[in-house]
């Protein structure tokens, strides 16, 4: 699966995330961008945007967009603090669906 992680994900969770191809959002040219610009941008390039910012799905109209998104809510988003969350993540990567918005963590 082609998984995208979010300015707010630290880089060193992709390493949670063997057997997929995990790009950041960095790497791909796309810091700073706004929401729906880094949505449409992703769109049809990456499966799924794996993220931390709560509010994502409030702000744009997910339904839209060809990606899914995962939202990983812990108390901080310090790569202690993700890990314990892998488990869940990688169940619903299993299921999710283009236009889908899954919270982890919760």
């Amino acid at each position: 699966m082609r998984i995208l992680l979010d300015e707010c994900v630290p880089r060193r969770f992709r390493r949670q995330l063997q057997g997929h191809e995990v790009r950041t959002v960095p790497e791909m040219g796309w810091a700073s961008s706004k929401n729906g610009v880094l949505l449409a941008l992703a769109s049809g390039k990456f499966e799924v945007l794996v993220t931390t910012d709560q509010r994502l799905n409030y702000q744009q109209n997910v339904s839209s967009f060809e990606i899914a998104i995962v939202v990983l809510v812990a108390r901080r988003n310090k790569i202690e603090f993700l890990v314990p969350l892998v488990p869940q993540l990688v169940k619903v990567l299993g299921e999710i669906k283009p236009g889908e918005v899954h919270r982890v963590g919760v």
